[in-house]
């Protein structure tokens, strides 16, 4: 008696859990080390500091190279009086490329608006 032993060739199953696996690990990766913050109203381009750098405040003025300002959605003089009403204390973003004379025109009038503090943000390489 003779037996015919056909037997089937079976194609591999393809395993893709680990692929799936790293695919998580990468969504979870990128979705941990994006940055999701709201742009600056003017283009800036800080000074540098020595040391590291500070926190943006959620509410500060910006100083442009050409002495705009803005607030918010506040420009121009309208700026400089809506960000003296939020408090003594004030974030100030200045461009490197502003001259220290228009700066210093912003600070006494922020002090004749009755800031007390301001904080100079730099950008810490």
């Amino acid at each position: 008696m003779k037996f015919s032993y056909e037997r089937r060739r079976h194609r591999p199953r393809e395993v893709v859990v680990p692929m799936i696996n790293v695919v998580f690990l990468l969504l979870i990766f990128f979705m941990l080390t994006a940055v999701v913050a709201t742009p600056p109203p003017i283009d800036l381009r800080l000074p540098s500091a020595i040391g590291p750098g500070a926190k943006a405040a959620q509410t500060a003025l910006y100083l442009g190279p050409d002495g705009e300002l803005a607030f918010g959605d506040a420009r121009g003089p309208d700026a400089l009086a809506a960000a003296a009403a939020m408090g003594r204390a004030l974030d100030l973003r200045v461009d490197a490329r502003l001259p220290a004379s228009d700066l210093a025109g912003v600070l006494a009038a922020l002090g004749e608006a009755g800031v007390t503090d301001v904080r100079l943000v730099t950008f810490a390489r």
